[in-house]
């Protein structure tokens, strides 16, 4: 709460009157909360989306740290806020918000901002507790906000593709590795990387998780930097996911079975590959640039239309606003993954527990 109560001077460069265009009438303003890393890109492309002529206005950002609210708004045009009560104080014509603070603050930013009237995208993970979740699944609903789990990959153009050709997945193979760096280390690595795949994975499969199985370690923080997870879902499809943030390499990739066909996705590269059994391949192949090692083995290149996934997010998000439509990622996925992601968490507790490793591991 104390993050929402402190004030401050703002620049007097900040107090002059904002430049309004002839449509500025149309356009849905909107603000940042927390403009570190995560936030200011948000910040950027919000101002990006504007000048394509999407019907947005960035109009603030707000951080604790004034002069890094202040360096943001110079940089894209817009006006800085020590705090979020006097954002709204200040500038009341704000309608939409990305809250993009450290994850403990989620709950008390956004329900102030839905409280205020202003629909919020909230970054992930959702919450640090289930009780928060709920609390701002409650708060949006009584509120009457569009309120939208941040949950990126969503919107990466290589899930999009695939979305289409999904059948039945049975066996789902997950890597996320990130080399070190001293960001999002208020929470292990399930929530701060592995989080995206768990969301992702939930959302093909469709089904309930019937058994989790997870060991982890921390390397170079207080936290778990690596994870390793079984899952087995109600539906009979196992996945596994391998998380890292303390690798050599970035490797963001996710493949998996399903009756027939092998599919392999590179959230990087924003590229899929098909495999489908019991098929003459000599017609794909080409197009698909990969050769076959047999010839029943048909190997095909989905188009995918190559952006920004936090461009086509943003974009959806500030859509659902305008129409006052449910958003692409309810806050409910987000609570679903959030579930998963902390029984997760649980479950390396308990194996460190087993092995005598509570001395090292945290989490």
């Amino acid at each position: 709460m104390l993050f929402l109560r402190f004030t401050f001077t703002i620049s007097l460069p900040f107090l002059e009157p904002l430049k309004m265009s002839a449509h500025a009438n149309d356009l849905i303003p909107v603000a940042v909360v927390g403009v570190g890393v995560f936030g200011r890109n948000h910040a950027r492309v919000y101002k990006e989306l504007e000048r394509q002529g999407e019907p947005v206005r960035l109009v603030g950002v707000v951080d604790l740290d004034l002069n890094r609210a202040d360096e943001v708004a110079r940089e894209f045009d817009c006006r800085g806020f020590g705090s979020v009560a006097q954002m709204i104080t200040t500038h009341s014509e704000v309608r939409a918000a990305s809250v993009a603070v450290n994850t403990s603050h989620h709950m008390a930013v956004a329900r102030d901002l839905m409280e205020a009237g202003i629909d919020v995208l909230i970054e992930k993970p959702l919450a640090t507790s289930m009780a928060e979740a709920d609390e701002l699944i409650a708060t949006a609903a009584a509120q009457k906000r569009i309120a939208q789990a941040g949950h990126l990959e969503r919107f990466n153009p290589a899930v999009r593709a695939t979305l289409p050709l999904l059948t039945k997945p049975m066996f789902f193979e997950v890597h996320r590795l990130s080399v070190f760096t001293p960001r999002s280390l208020d929470v292990d690595v399930v929530l701060d990387l592995m989080i995206h795949d768990i969301d992702v994975v939930l959302s093909f499969a469709n089904s309930s998780v019937k058994e989790v199985r997870a060991v982890g370690l921390p390397i170079l923080s207080r936290k778990t930097d690596i994870a390793n997870v079984r899952l087995e879902l109600e539906s009979g499809c196992i996945a596994n996911f391998t998380a890292s943030r303390v690798s050599t390499e970035r490797v963001r990739k996710l493949r998996f079975f399903q009756p027939g066909q092998y599919l392999s996705l590179d959230y990087g590269r924003q590229e899929v590959l098909v495999f489908s059994v019991g098929h003459d391949g000599k017609d794909q192949q080409a197009d698909a640039g990969v050769p076959s090692v047999n010839p029943q083995i048909r190997v095909a290149r989905p188009p995918v239309t190559q952006e920004e996934p936090l461009h086509a997010e943003l974009k959806s998000f500030i859509q659902a606003v305008a129409q006052r439509s449910s958003p692409i990622v309810p806050l409910e996925d987000g609570r679903r993954a959030l579930a998963l992601a902390l029984e997760i968490v649980a479950a390396i507790r308990n194996h460190s527990d087993r092995m005598n490793l509570a001395g090292i591991a945290t989490s």
